[in-house]
């Protein structure tokens, strides 16, 4: 079976609170979530394109695993955590990405 994604797409729209999200996501939130998913890796950085977009990559190795966290407790709470935090200051999407292709060079 080939692994999937879940993606998660973040705005954070007002300059000022980037530096703070970007430690919160790194040092809590992050490997929370890792742990929490049971996810096989995560990574996340910030679009060159537009500075405001931040996105996060969890890996699973099936398509299964990744679409399971979908109504987990374990996302519900993470999401609960999220808008405690960050309420309406920072809007999110979420996505499942199964990889049709992966070339290793």
């Amino acid at each position: 079976m080939p692994p999937a994604y879940l993606v998660v797409r973040a705005v954070v729209a007002d300059p000022s609170d980037r530096a703070k999200f970007d430690h919160w996501y790194r040092t809590e939130h992050l490997p929370d979530a890792v742990k929490a998913f049971n996810a096989v890796s995560a990574m996340r950085g910030w679009s060159t394109l537009d500075p405001s977009v931040h996105t996060a990559f969890y890996r699973f190795d099936s398509l299964e695993a990744a679409q399971a966290i979908g109504g987990s407790p374990a996302i519900k709470a993470l999401i609960a955590e999220f808008d405690r935090v960050w309420g309406t200051r920072v809007v999110r999407t979420r996505d499942i990405l199964p990889i049709a292709d992966e070339l290793k060079g």
